[in-house]
């Protein structure tokens, strides 16, 4: 059974710090593409950061770029999305996507809440 389980969400100061992560099973992490998608209040889900399977490529979007990393933990099967510099404006739902790399087949996990806010 495939499971994407995020975790880490919360209310946050703006300025403020948060790390995502996403546990992954039931399907080959080590040789998916994995990226980190958000959905703010009556907004279109957007991609936030993505990272190729063997970790050294990384996309961001503009938005996000020089505060938020993502990263993965092949040996723990963990996807992670370090988010400094927070703005009220990253309030989201944030989302694990898995991309597999034989079949292409997409999971999602359930999202995690993230709020920016004094």
């Amino acid at each position: 059974q495939v499971q994407l389980v995020e975790s880490g969400g919360g209310l946050v100061q703006p300025g403020g710090s948060l790390r995502l992560s996403c546990a992954a099973s039931g399907f080959p992490f080590s040789s998916s593409f994995m990226s980190w998608y958000r959905q703010g209040p009556g907004k279109e889900r957007e991609l936030v950061a993505a990272i190729a399977s063997a970790g050294g490529s990384t996309n961001y979007a503009d938005s996000v770029k020089g505060r938020f990393t993502i990263s993965r933990d092949n040996a723990e099967n963990t996807l992670y999305l370090q988010m400094n510099s927070l703005k009220p404006e990253d309030t989201a739902k944030y989302y694990c996507n898995a991309v597999t790399g034989r079949t292409y087949t997409t999971y999602w996990g359930q999202g995690a809440q993230v709020t920016v806010s004094s």
